[in-house]
């Protein structure tokens, strides 16, 4: 397959445009299985060197089409001017195709070194900066190719045991066996002499071997699941979507028609409910201090007969009296009040706090709030009031950003939540796919703790989502509507992946550096003596 530089960017340029059309609101999951068919030929015979910065643009390009949604939140909701908003995106966007410069580097370098087990070498490749691009520089694990399989039920129940992560290296997986499969078949219909390859059975065989057991592996999780939801205590639950936009949700004088709002719709979803909930930072005050507006919300709480959980800043002082702020969620009880409060602990770099601020002083935050927060400390989980003695019901609550964290959600689960609730404002996203996004990746935590998921939004979307990932209710966004439904308890059972954590991708980090210190000593000049 000769390749000119020209035909090579268009492969490039085919792989980075069809990045986004597999994650929602486009859905198109399916074409994740040959997204990296196009960059993988457009890698052929260059050397490792080179494929750097093809990988490089490919994956600028994937993120300028998956993350527009940062423009409209630093421009219209962050004053940031629109030129400036863009030039931010675009760094981001470089930045991110980093990865995928390093990706396309590794994939040269294994194929020429061990081309034999180039089936296994990318995948593992692609798990490992994927499980670095979640930690560095505070995180960023968002549209990680496995999310975009958030509907296909029976291959990502394999989450349960290898995280998001997981279903990634199956997916890349599928692009090698592709590749492989395609450049036999070009080469044996242009019927070359020189280059000829035979037939690639390991990367075929071992692709649909494990494919295939995934699928049956699905399957039955997806059987073991449904009975373990009949059999399981069901907790009634409703979600309050009030449908504040971003640019009323902190103007002081929109405060009485945020409760007004939120005290129609609480009567909505019923009373006696085991939980109603509303979305992150749904009063725009002090819980705490505003004893007026205190006063309303204890009376939506006894009206109800039902606890509610919602969220609130929290003021905070430190020792030397300088204030600072806690993004919360509160428990109260009709009977007992305050019962609990969880605080926030992966904070939205530049949307709730400047990071290095003492450098980048001349920044302000991107979605204007009210100030700035601190991550919070202390226990992970809340406990459900007003409960049977007998009845045991504890949940953990990811606040907005903090779901795209696998391992924080996990160790809510460790902790001991037999359900979870995330809480947030997806407002600042704007009209964009980003709503849809984040909801999917709420899917990959259920399913990873085998725990159902209630999801309280500002603004959409809103819904339930069963402990095998299946989307039992959601909302449209940009709607004021009231959800109620009943989602399962789970009370004992626990995932490998709960209880164990990233150990499939600290196995593929072992990996790839296992490949790429030996093909160093490969290639590296004997010794003379």
């Amino acid at each position: 397959m000769q390749s000119t530089s020209l035909t090579r960017l268009l492969a490039v340029g085919l792989t980075g445009l069809l990045h986004p059309l597999c994650f929602p609101d486009f859905d198109l999951g399916w074409l994740a299985w040959g997204l990296l068919v196009p960059l993988h030929w457009a890698l052929t015979d260059v050397t490792a060197a080179k494929a750097f910065p093809y990988g490089w643009l490919t994956g600028a390009i994937a993120f300028v089409g998956t993350i527009p949604w940062v423009i409209t939140a630093m421009n219209q909701y962050g004053q940031v001017p629109y030129a400036v908003s863009v030039l931010l995106m675009l760094l981001l966007a470089i930045y991110l195709g980093l990865f995928w410069g390093i990706y396309a580097w590794g994939y040269v370098t294994f194929q020429h070194q061990f081309p034999g087990w180039l089936w296994l070498g990318a995948p593992s490749l692609w798990v490992s900066l994927e499980y670095l691009r979640t930690y560095a520089l505070s995180g960023f694990p968002w549209t990680l190719l496995g999310y975009s399989q958030y509907q296909w039920l029976p291959v990502i129940q394999v989450s349960d045991i290898a995280g998001v992560y997981g279903v990634s290296f199956i997916v890349v997986m599928g692009n090698v066996f592709l590749t492989s499969m395609l450049r036999w078949m070009w080469q044996t219909w242009c019927r070359k002499k020189d280059g000829v390859v035979s037939f690639p059975w390991q990367p075929v065989s071992t692709f649909l071997i494990i494919l295939i057991v995934s699928l049956a592996y699905g399957h039955w999780q997806i059987n073991q699941q449904t009975m373990l939801d009949r059999s399981a205590r069901s907790l009634s639950i409703g979600l309050v979507q009030p449908n504040i936009t971003q640019d009323k949700k902190w103007d002081k004088t929109y405060i009485d028609e945020t409760l007004r709002r939120y005290i129609t719709l609480s009567r909505q979803a019923g009373q006696n409910l085991d939980l109603l909930i509303w979305p992150e930072a749904a009063t725009p005050f002090f819980f705490e201090k505003e004893l007026d507006y205190q006063k309303i919300i204890l009376t939506i709480l006894r009206d109800s007969q039902s606890p509610l959980l919602f969220g609130s800043p929290t003021l905070r002082f430190e020792p030397d009296g300088s204030p600072y702020l806690l993004n919360s969620a509160y428990m109260l009880s009709p009977e007992k009040l305050l019962t609990g409060r969880y605080d926030k602990r992966h904070l939205v770099p530049f949307g709730e706090y400047i990071p290095l601020k003492s450098l980048l002083f001349f920044l302000e935050k991107l979605v204007v709030g009210i100030g700035d927060f601190k991550p919070g400390h202390g226990p992970m989980t809340l406990h459900l009031p007003d409960q049977p003695s007998e009845s045991h019901a504890t949940f953990g609550v990811p606040i907005c950003f903090e779901i795209i964290f696998p391992d924080l959600v996990r160790q809510m689960t460790k902790e001991g939540a037999n359900f979870l609730v995330t809480l947030t404002n997806d407002a600042w996203f704007g009209d964009s796919a980003a709503p849809y996004q984040h909801f999917s990746m709420a899917v990959f935590r259920a399913v990873e703790n085998h725990r159902a998921f209630a999801r309280a939004a500002n603004t959409g979307i809103s819904g339930f989502i069963g402990p095998d990932g299946r989307i039992l209710a959601k909302t449209p966004i940009f709607s004021q509507q009231t959800v109620t439904g009943t989602i399962p308890l789970r009370t004992s059972t626990s995932t490998f992946y709960t209880q164990y954590g990233d150990v499939f991708s600290w196995s593929c980090v072992i990996l790839t550096g296992f490949f790429l210190i030996a093909g160093r000593r490969k290639t590296s000049p004997p010794k003379r003596t």
